[in-house]
């Protein structure tokens, strides 16, 4: 039997999380259609998950066609929902303990693109229980995208969630590896298969809106020092968005802090081959017998 107290106030609040995490994200989604502001959909759910007594883990990600990650409109983003593909990817914290989840909104026609990470997703899950590898559960995801016929994207992973951390080991690869590590009772994982009509790796692109604390310091640029204070108060560790930046001059500020080092970027992700990129994540708590799913509707 396991130690593991999972009425303890820690696991209480992932709990939390992920419910607050299912409404939004669910409600998010239906909002996506062609026309759409990304901008609109993206604050609607960031103020929504606020309004339910959480706050943002991250920015929402908003990754159309071959983005795979780290997009997020910026401040005066006037872009629209086209015939595309569309992850939302969105995460809650609740006094830090967090959740994670993403869904894929097909505008494309692209269908079954959709269907193999989600399909790909359940296979992962049902795997799930303390002392499995984590590159089985990899050779499942692969498996069951291999099967439409797509790729899975090789160069991203499911991942640990910790305090105020977004990313902790232990990693879940969306493919069969030979070295991995097994699952514990009481680990809090993401496990977010992406599905590719590419080759199944992303690189970076130019664009960067997403940023997070390296470290504190001090700096002497009063914009600079200014923003500083506010994502040491509000954001600590986690990511945010420039547009969460409550101060003159947010770009020059953010630059500065780039240059000493004190704050990084996230570039958004891109499939090398420019091709469609679907996504679909749940957080899952390990238990003793199987695992709880924290954001499922």
């Amino acid at each position: 039997m396991s130690d593991v107290d999972f009425s303890d106030e820690k696991y209480e609040k992932h709990r939390e999380a992920g419910e607050i995490l299912a409404e939004v994200r669910d409600d998010a989604a239906e909002m996506v259609d062609v026309g759409v502001s990304h901008l609109e959909v993206a604050e609607w759910a960031e103020d929504r998950i606020r309004e339910l007594g959480g706050e943002p883990a991250f920015p929402v990600n908003i990754s159309i066609d071959e983005e795979a990650a780290h997009a997020t409109p910026a401040p005066d983003d006037e872009s629209t929902f086209g015939e595309d593909m569309v992850n939302l990817d969105i995460g809650v914290s609740v006094d830090g303990w967090l959740a994670d989840t993403a869904v894929t909104v097909d505008l494309s026609g692209n269908a079954d693109l959709v269907d193999a990470s989600e399909e790909a997703l359940e296979a992962a899950i049902d795997l799930v229980e303390p002392g499995v590898e984590t590159g089985d559960i990899g050779a499942a995801v692969e498996e069951v995208i291999d099967g439409y016929g797509y790729n899975p994207v090789v160069n991203l992973t499911g991942h640990g969630l910790g305090h105020y951390q977004q990313h902790i080991p232990p990693n879940i690869p969306n493919r069969a590896v030979s070295q991995s590590v097994e699952l514990e009772v009481g680990q809090v994982v993401a496990i977010e298969p992406f599905a590719t009509t590419g080759g199944g790796k992303v690189q970076e692109g130019s664009d960067e809106e997403i940023f997070a604390l390296e470290r504190e310091g001090s700096i002497r640029d009063r914009a600079a020092r200014k923003a500083l204070e506010q994502i040491t108060d509000e954001f600590k560790t986690l990511p945010f968005a420039r547009r969460w930046l409550d101060v003159p001059r947010a770009e020059m500020a953010l630059r500065r802090l780039k240059q000493r080092d004190m704050v990084h970027g996230y570039p958004v992700l891109k499939e090398d081959d420019g091709e469609l990129v679907s996504q679909k994540e749940h957080t899952i708590i390990v238990t003793e017998d199987g695992c709880e799913v924290t954001t499922r509707s």
